[in-house]
């Protein structure tokens, strides 16, 4: 199997430098538009595929966007490894604006979106205890700091519905209580839905503030965040130009069995399953759906 490395730009992030033979291309997906069409070409001698997670323009907010077409419209276009950058605020007094920290938990406190490619008629439970891929955060780690960028290895993203930021109450509670690194507004479902869909995924959570907990920052500063975003989208799109030499050609079977999330996750008997969700399951889960039936419990 060949590396088709997926980029998916939070805000900041509009475009990868570099790439080679681009064209944006459109992916119909059964669960609905993606964010936008997909710029596909190579970086050096490896395939990219970028979707800008807001879309060109920045027009979805982060309840409209679609999660479960954008990652499925990426499997579609044969990525294997998807790499999500975003903005994100900080808890951490060492984990400064301008800082990249490279996230390995989540606390999802999400309402509003659909979560699962699942449901009704073909019933799956996946396993997102490690909700990333250690190797390709190890990367994409080793990446980062190639660009001289100060990076943090493991951090807990606090997903938050928004598209307000938090309260100083609720700030505190993150930080103090529950123990979470950063704070964003996009990751989740996303990771998720990368598990259910067997795609690597990994988190560059790119810090633009200290949320509002911070005494000596007050509250969120919408012109110091665009400011800090500036700076730290040049950084990401230097941290996926290393990406290429660092994961190679050759896309071998993943160390963290991400690409085998579905093997015994799907519990609906075969006579049971809904013909019509199995026809939208045909990219996500076609590996498992149309393997024997030892193989699916």
């Amino acid at each position: 199997m060949q590396t088709v490395i997926g980029v998916i730009g939070g805000s900041g992030v509009y475009e990868i430098d570099g790439l080679e033979d681009t064209q944006w291309i459109s992916v119909e997906s059964p669960f609905g538009d993606p964010s936008d069409d997909l710029l596909v070409g190579t970086l050096n001698g490896i395939k990219m595929v970028f979707l800008p997670r807001h879309g060109r323009g920045h027009v979805q907010t982060p309840s409209s966007i679609n999660y479960r077409a954008n990652i499925d419209a990426l499997k579609r276009a044969g990525v294997t490894d998807v790499i999500s950058v975003s903005a994100c605020g900080s808890f951490r007094e060492e984990m400064a604006p301008g800082d990249f920290v490279v996230v390995d938990q989540f606390v999802d406190r999400t309402f509003a979106r659909e979560k699962s490619f699942f449901g009704p008629g073909c019933v799956a439970h996946v396993s997102v205890a490690h909700p990333t891929c250690s190797r390709l955060g190890q990367a994409c780690l080793q990446a980062a700091r190639a660009q001289r960028v100060t990076a943090h290895d493991g951090g807990t993203y606090l997903a938050m519905e928004g598209p307000q930021f938090s309260t100083l109450a609720e700030s505190k509670l993150y930080r103090e209580v529950w123990g979470c690194d950063v704070i964003g507004m996009t990751n989740m479902p996303e990771a998720k839905l990368a598990r259910e869909a067997e795609l690597c995924y990994a988190s560059i959570a790119m810090i633009t503030d200290y949320d509002s907990w911070h005494p000596d920052h007050g509250e969120v500063d919408v012109n110091q965040i665009i400011q800090t975003l500036m700076g730290n989208s040049v950084n990401a799109k230097g941290l996926v130009a290393h990406l290429p030499k660092l994961l190679g050609e050759q896309r071998h079977a993943c160390t963290n069995g991400c690409d085998k999330a579905l093997e015994f996750a799907i519990l609906t008997q075969p006579d049971k399953r809904d013909p019509e969700l199995l026809a939208k399951l045909d990219a996500i889960a076609g590996r498992v759906l149309w393997a024997a039936p030892s193989q699916t419990r």
